[in-house]
């Protein structure tokens, strides 16, 4: 939503003014109006996977044995919750939660530890969640809601420093930090780790935008990349249930009962649903025939039941939704706001991409929620956070033409860095040439 007048972009970093992009949007100017229309596509998504899991509720209960109103109950928990953490980042200044980046990621820490350690579900084996009696939680959803702060913080300091080219105050850590979460959340089963490949593909999404973003040079750049491919080859290669998972999603219905099922289980559901679907009542796949009907497999359970059209109308909300925070990345006031709002489209729209590509064919399956979508409670609780954080963003956008950052660099002197606020790439760094030559 644009302000009511148009206000000129404040200065960031600039030297002598006394104001570094150290204390979070609040430092930048006067409140105006928020987009509300983040908050209206975040209802209309959550709406929609709640009805869904509603109508799916009586074929998931005979399935657990449980009442046929457990499901929708407990989803409205997850909802409820998820307004409460909305509220709590929408409200509490931007400075504070970039202050908190170092407890967050330490909850994170323990958290993982915690699913590593304690005894797992049979029927989910991987060492994913956090069960503490009849409580339970996925430790990852904390590690990315953690990174997602930590990391804008980190880019923010290096920029404002001038290390933003350095390989021992950025490249090497950051190098460092990737390859071991790598190794805990993609690691395989055999080694007690997650072995969580989907989330840490979004988790190395994230950290990709923000590279991006934060203008780290384009040789730099392509050696983080050369890095997490080497490690993805090494981390998918000696698992045979990845090799098969992987086997199966080039011939799916070589192996339709094995390795292959869900997929085929999926493209069914999809393909059943044809131009207008079979109807809220009348699915088939979720009585049995395609796993995590509520979790993973969901887009393809609403394929069934609101057809293609149904598929346009949600697949144009979360278009508009990726178009609002895009809008709001752009008119950011400061670096480390900047960086937030990326890091969370990229976190939203790379697990998108990857559930919605798994269940009609275009990629591999994997173990991922569908954001605003699917059942469970803790990634609904994660992403409405996130989803708060850039909300209070939006209170602060500005709308001027270009802007004039300043940067301090080694030696005292400083650059100009002009951004007119229609493209991201190099937005802040120091020198823009430098991305070609660095």
């Amino acid at each position: 939503m644009r302000p009511s007048t148009p206000r000129r972009r404040p200065v960031i970093g600039q030297r002598g003014s006394g104001r570094q992009d150290t204390a979070g949007v609040l430092a930048l100017g006067r409140k105006h109006r928020p987009d509300y229309w983040l908050v209206i596509l975040c209802a209309a998504l959550l709406s929609i996977g709640l009805i869904v899991v509603y109508a799916i509720s009586p074929a998931l209960a005979q399935a657990s044995h449980v009442s046929t109103s457990h499901f929708v109950n407990k989803q409205l928990l997850a909802i409820s919750l998820s307004i409460v953490a909305f509220i709590a980042t929408s409200q509490i200044p931007l400075s504070i939660w970039r202050r908190l980046a170092k407890p967050l990621l330490i909850i994170a820490a323990i958290a993982t530890v915690l699913a590593l350690l304690l005894p797992v579900n049979p029927a989910y084996p991987a060492h994913r969640w956090v069960r503490l009696g009849s409580f339970s939680f996925q430790s990852v959803e904390i590690v990315k809601f953690a990174a997602l702060l930590a990391l804008a913080g980190f880019f923010t300091d290096r920029i404002a420093h001038g290390w933003l080219d350095s390989y021992e105050k950025t490249l090497k850590p950051l190098l460092i930090a990737v390859l071991v979460a790598g190794v805990v959340i993609a690691g395989p089963q055999k080694l007690h780790a997650q072995s969580d490949l989907g989330s840490m593909a979004v988790l190395i999404a994230i950290v990709g935008a923000m590279c991006f973003v934060a203008g780290l040079p384009l040789k730099r750049l392509a050696l983080v990349g050369a890095v997490l491919i080497i490690g993805a080859t090494l981390v998918i290669l000696p698992s045979q249930y990845r090799r098969e998972r992987l086997a199966s999603f080039v011939h799916p219905e070589s192996n339709c009962q094995d390795a292959g099922y869900q997929a085929c289980q999926a493209l069914i559901a999809v393909g059943s649903g044809g131009m207008a679907g079979l109807g809220l009542g009348r699915s088939v796949q979720a009585y049995g025939y395609l796993p995590e009907a509520a979790n993973d497999s969901i887009f393809a359970i609403y394929a069934e039941k609101f057809g293609f059209i149904g598929c346009l109308v949600l697949l144009g909300l979360f278009t508009a939704f990726f178009s609002r925070l895009k809008t709001i990345a752009e008119r950011a006031p400061d670096n480390f706001s900047r960086l937030v709002v990326c890091g969370v489209l990229a976190w939203l729209s790379v697990q998108t991409i990857i559930n919605i590509g798994a269940m009609i064919g275009l990629l591999p399956l994997k173990g991922i929620t569908l954001p605003l979508i699917s059942y469970g409670g803790t990634s609904v609780v994660f992403v409405a956070a996130a989803v708060g954080l850039v909300f209070q963003v939006s209170k602060y956008t500005t709308f001027a033409a270009p802007i004039h950052v300043m940067t301090e660099k080694k030696g005292g002197h400083s650059h100009e860095n002009h951004h007119d606020g229609r493209r991201l790439r190099g937005a802040y760094h120091p020198d823009p040439s430098g991305r070609a030559s660095s």
